[in-house]
């Protein structure tokens, strides 16, 4: 199981990782919500790959207008507040099954 926390993270193609993005400024709840989610994949024994998304045109390019926004696997899974754990795991079930449409 690995949670992994950085921006130059490099895909094993034996493991698929569920990507996932926070993104905010930086603020409390931005924290709050990427160490949610880690410790909802760390519980649950998933594989995620987590990146912080700071610069505001990048926040924006996702249609994200209140922060936290989090990413999963490209689509936007949530934006505005902090999430709660079974909303987090929603979005973390196995490959195949898409959490965001």
């Amino acid at each position: 199981m690995a949670v992994v926390v950085n921006d130059d993270f490099e895909e094993n193609e034996d493991i698929k990782m569920i990507e996932v993005k926070v993104l905010g400024s930086g603020c409390t709840n931005c924290k709050t919500t990427q160490k949610l989610i880690e410790q909802v994949a760390a519980d649950n024994q998933i594989e995620v790959n987590i990146e912080k998304v700071e610069d505001m045109a990048d926040i924006m390019s996702y249609g994200v207008m209140s922060t936290p926004g989090v990413i999963v696997d490209g689509k936007v899974a949530h934006a505005g507040g902090i999430p709660d754990k079974a909303a987090i795991l929603s979005w973390l079930k196995p490959a195949g099954k898409s959490c965001c449409g």
